[in-house]
């Protein structure tokens, strides 16, 4: 079993582990991966905007960061990713359980099966993200202190700007729950090369127009995010590759 974490901002490594840097290469570009030692030899981490936060959200290679996990035999990942919240459902410091997205991005590499040489896919996004682990999620966040919410629709927006009040407005009628930057075509990726993805976002500030100007929340934030983290390597041990089962390739 090889599983991975994939780590948005705030994110950059994994609290108390000792890792192993690898830089690779694969078709699509260059990714660095952290091989994790002794106890957490099956678990890799990743961080999509490296860890000095050096590439923006519409920079990262997306392909190259999924296709060096595949090739390292990855078969699931929980992911992290930091949003705003544009319902009040959602309060800032608590976390979301991911369940479905809306892609708002555009220009970017969003398929594997790009040319008539790789063939023709279309992957099924149904269930963008596994049920199993995303009921892991709720059943273990307690025990690490973090108050989770299921049922969370991701925006997905190009960055780097943060959104007008006129599209989150947009985005709420059209049943959106956190709006950020990374999430696509990160999760559909995952399932063009067969990987189950979970994924949880942690709302930093209230989107633009629910308060008078945007503020990012610091508070207890990085006792958060290792939390976040811990819960994470839970939901990986307390699953098993045999519980999830990929996207189909239609």
């Amino acid at each position: 079993m090889t599983v991975a974490i994939l780590g948005g901002t705030g994110i950059y490594n994994l609290p108390r582990i000792d890792v192993s840097e690898k830089k690779v290469s694969n078709e699509y570009g260059d990714a660095v991966i952290y091989e994790g030692q002794g106890d957490y030899s099956d678990v890799i981490f990743m961080t999509r905007h490296g860890a000095d936060h050096s590439t923006p959200p519409h920079k990262v290679n997306y392909r190259a960061n999924m296709k060096a996990l595949k090739d390292h035999g990855v078969k699931r990942i929980m992911a992290t990713y930091a949003v705003g919240s544009i319902t009040t459902k959602y309060q800032v410091l608590d976390i979301a359980v991911l369940r479905d997205f809306l892609d708002f991005t555009s220009g970017r590499e969003f398929s594997f099966f790009d040319s008539i040489e790789r063939g023709i896919g279309h992957v099924e996004m149904s269930v963008p993200y596994c049920p199993v682990m995303s009921a892991k999620i709720l059943e273990l966040a307690g025990s690490h202190n973090l108050k989770a919410h299921d049922g969370a629709t991701y925006v997905a927006t190009n960055g780097p700007r943060f959104e007008s009040p006129a599209e989150i407005k947009f985005y709420q009628k059209m049943g959106g729950d956190v709006v950020g930057m990374t999430g696509c075509p990160e999760v559909y990726l995952a399932g063009e090369l067969g990987m189950v993805m979970a994924a949880v976002a942690l709302p930093i500030n209230l989107a633009a127009g629910l308060e008078e100007k945007i503020t990012i929340h610091e508070g207890n934030i990085d006792q958060v995010r290792e939390n976040m983290v811990r819960l994470m390597l839970g939901v990986l041990k307390n699953t098993s590759d045999a519980d999830c089962h990929p996207p189909k390739l239609l």
